[in-house]
């Protein structure tokens, strides 16, 4: 379990002490990403939310690692100082795998995207990651080909995504698809459906099902013993107490989209402004159903990497 980082990319990573004690003795870590922070919720309800997230991974028995790129650094493990700029400075750029070489050459601040995000956990030796949602296909993809990197990532790098399924702003249905043409396995724990993100049910039937965290982590090892290389997404259900049934939310998100359309807003900055515009259209309730479902991957993803640590 413990990760031998190459000495060329070590110069470019600033892993945080906890994180490096214990992926240096083989315990579990999960990595978190930034951009939920810096563009996904208002401040301060981004630096509670951000904070309560990395107390569930301890308290089911992981190491958080939330990931950023500060000052062209690859932080792996966030100070408070740091996690605090993060929530406040607008100068944070929302930052995808293609961004990082720029962001670390000329010495930025970047967020890190899902995509971003796997790829710094990977270049560390952390297989599971929690997010909110993961991104995909976007809706009207066959005129804009607007297809979320994270799809891409997922398909070459090692890391296990534990979300709430893909955002429910996106076509659900084509994202599957993309996910099966690339050979990502897709696994839906304990339920027959696929999650949309907001709400427990998207209508589509999940691909891959596990029953338990313990499970799923049979399949990573499983997976990566064969030399099948690449991600895996574990959509993990919003609780039932959090939901908003997509009977009350498609109007809502159909609404933004309008909103959007309206705007002429395109590629990085979409998914910022339709979380933002839900926020509003909701009030408040999807931020609350956010906040709620990243808290529950983070327990989720936590129980897998104790899981697969203790798999040896």
């Amino acid at each position: 379990m413990i990760h031998d980082i190459n000495p060329t990319v070590a110069a470019y990573l600033d892993i945080h002490p906890e994180v490096a004690a214990a992926l240096a003795e083989g315990r579990a870590v999960v990595a978190l990403e930034s951009t939920i922070i810096s563009h996904g919720m208002p401040f301060p309800q981004n630096v509670e939310m951000a904070r309560g997230v990395e107390d569930v991974v301890r308290a089911h028995g992981a190491v958080p690692a939330t990931i950023a790129v500060l000052g062209g650094r690859l932080k792996v493990g966030l100070t408070p100082e740091e996690l605090h700029l993060l929530a406040t400075d607008k100068g944070v750029e929302k930052i995808s795998t293609r961004d990082l070489p720029v962001t670390v050459a000329l010495g930025r601040h970047g967020a890190t995207t899902v995509a971003s995000t796997m790829r710094v956990a990977a270049l560390a030796g952390i297989r599971v990651f929690a997010t909110g949602g993961t991104g995909g296909v976007h809706r009207g993809a066959e005129r804009s080909m607007d297809v979320s990197a994270d799809l891409l990532e997922l398909a070459q790098t090692d890391v296990c995504v534990v979300s709430a399924g893909v955002k429910s702003i996106l076509d659900i249905g084509l994202t599957l698809e993309v996910l099966e043409t690339h050979g990502i396995p897709a696994l839906t724990l304990g339920s027959e459906e696929f999650p949309a993100f907001y709400s427990r049910q998207s209508g589509f039937r999940a691909p891959l099902t596990v029953a338990t965290p313990e499970e799923a982590a049979r399949v990573l090892k499983a997976k990566w013993d064969l030399g099948v290389s690449g991600g895996v997404m574990l959509a993990n259900p919003i609780p039932e107490d959090a939901e908003i049934p997509a009977s009350e939310i498609t109007p809502q998100i159909e609404q933004a989209l309008r909103d959007m359309d309206a705007l002429g807003l395109k590629g990085k900055d979409t998914t910022p402004y339709l979380l933002g515009r839900m926020v509003e259209i909701t009030g408040g309730r999807s931020l609350a159903a956010n906040i709620a479902l990243v808290r529950h991957n983070a327990m989720v993803a936590a129980q897998v990497a104790v899981a697969y640590a203790q798999l040896g």
